[in-house]
């Protein structure tokens, strides 16, 4: 990835998600020497990058981590392109998380993950921080292509805690 690619995807990435679910510039940059980290784009006629999609892959599932789309162009289909063709390409389950459905924003997301035929989960899952100082966030693991049970669960939040977020398994969640 040429550098001034990534500079793109990390400015798309401060406009669409709180500090609170991001890396520091140096940490996600870091990411890229990491085998199992991808990061796919979509650009526009000029070679812009308009979105992409940052995922985990692992021998037993796939995580997405990140999907963005430029503010100017979102409603106009590039994020369900970019969701779709990574579902179409893989041969694992996919994993990503979402808030609690607790307001509009929050049910309309998980809708869109609905209609590629993701499904919400209700075990008690917790984000571990990804910067220094940062509190755990309560979020929920949809998954495609089924929901999954409680031992699935267990197993793919282990691998999500120790080889996304670097943290403990004895965590008490």
């Amino acid at each position: 990835m040429h550098p001034s690619d990534f500079d793109e995807i990390y400015t798309l990435m401060e406009a669409s998600f709180p500090v609170s679910e991001m890396r520091s510039y140096g940490g996600q940059k870091a990411l890229l020497d990491n085998p199992s980290y991808r990061i796919y784009t979509e650009q526009d006629a000029s070679g812009r990058i308009i979105g992409f999609l940052a995922a985990w892959e692992f021998p037993l599932l796939r995580f997405v981590e990140h999907i963005a789309v430029n503010p100017a162009t979102r409603g106009g289909g590039i994020g369900y392109k970019l969701m779709n063709s990574y579902l179409a390409r893989s041969d694992k389950p996919v994993l990503l998380e979402v808030e609690p459905p607790a307001g509009e924003l929050e049910q309309r997301r998980i809708g869109f993950y609905e209609r590629l035929g993701f499904h919400l989960n209700f075990y008690d899952y917790v984000q571990p921080p990804l910067r220094t100082g940062q509190p755990d966030l309560s979020l929920r693991i949809m998954t495609y292509p089924r929901p999954i049970r409680l031992g699935e669960f267990q197993l793919y939040r282990e691998i999500l805690y120790t080889e996304v977020y670097k943290t403990a398994v004895s965590r008490s969640r």
